[in-house]
């Protein structure tokens, strides 16, 4: 059985449904990664340009972006910034990149643009590389998750949150058929909670018992420093390292670490069925 190259490993998040903490939890993932440590990657592959701005990045500084990427061919390593935390790099979005799915329709081979972009990366020494997502199951998502070698999938605890993982699980299991066999499922974050909520804690039961062991600890609170923190520019690490938020974001980067690192040699993925 062949192995899959392990190094840098390529997570995507991904749900088509808004809201659901997805940018929150690329920052303070990537963030908490490089507090351990860990070297990453952030590419911002959603026009919205949230984790962009949420990393303190303005627009009049991006040199070269996304889109500039996946659009016009140029290199990553153009459009690569650091941030302002150390070991966490960026790849910024741009409004231009809403079009990219027009501008890529008569392209050949459109779907794997960005992993030809990450073939430059084939002898960088970076632990990670953590793909956003727009809120849609596009081109641009599906360039993602063609790209990635695992999937993360956060999860509103809300009744809807259900509803729209049945639609993407459907999704990722097209795509592995047609594009990415070899995906696999790194794990679902809960996201959002609020405790004094009964519906809240049947949302978590009923996901726990739909996917076992593939939901990640702990689950994510809603958490006043976690909303403030994008309109600083930095991440929960870095805004208020000893609130909820960065206490529950910092356990799940070392959850997930711990499983892509025990993962590393396998090259079958856990089922979402």
């Amino acid at each position: 059985m062949t192995e899959l190259p392990i190094v840098p490993r390529v997570l995507v998040l991904a749900n088509q449904k808004g809201g659901v903490g997805k940018t929150t939890t690329v920052i303070n993932v990537g963030a908490h990664l490089a507090e351990l440590g860990r070297r990453v990657l952030i590419i911002d592959c959603d026009p919205q340009a949230n984790a962009t701005s949420g990393l303190g990045i303005a627009r009049r500084d991006i040199p070269a972006s996304t889109y500039d990427v996946l659009v016009l061919g140029r290199p990553l390593a153009e459009a690569r910034m650091h941030t302002s935390i150390p070991g966490l790099d960026l790849v910024p979005s741009d409004i231009a990149l809403a079009g990219a799915e027009i501008e890529l329709v008569g392209v050949a081979r459109r779907e794997k643009r960005l992993t030809y972009a990450l073939e430059a990366l084939a002898d960088d020494p970076l632990d990670y590389v953590i793909l956003d997502c727009p809120p849609s199951l596009g081109l641009l998502t599906v360039n993602a998750v063609v790209a990635a070698q695992a999937l993360l999938v956060p999860i509103q605890c809300e009744f809807y949150a259900l509803e729209g993982l049945g639609l993407l699980t459907h999704t990722i299991s097209l795509l592995r058929r047609e594009l990415n066999p070899h995906l696999r499922i790194a794990g679902i974050v809960l996201t959002l909670h609020d405790g004094r909520l009964t519906l809240a804690g049947q949302v978590v039961d009923e996901v726990r018992k739909r996917f076992g062991d593939l939901v990640l600890e702990p689950v994510i609170p809603r958490n006043v420093r976690l909303s403030e923190a994008p309109s600083y520019g930095l991440p929960i690490t870095a805004y208020a390292p000893t609130s909820r938020g960065a206490d529950a974001y910092r356990e799940l980067a070392a959850h997930l670490d711990a499983r892509l690192q025990a993962e590393a040699g396998l090259a079958t993925a856990p089922s979402l069925a």
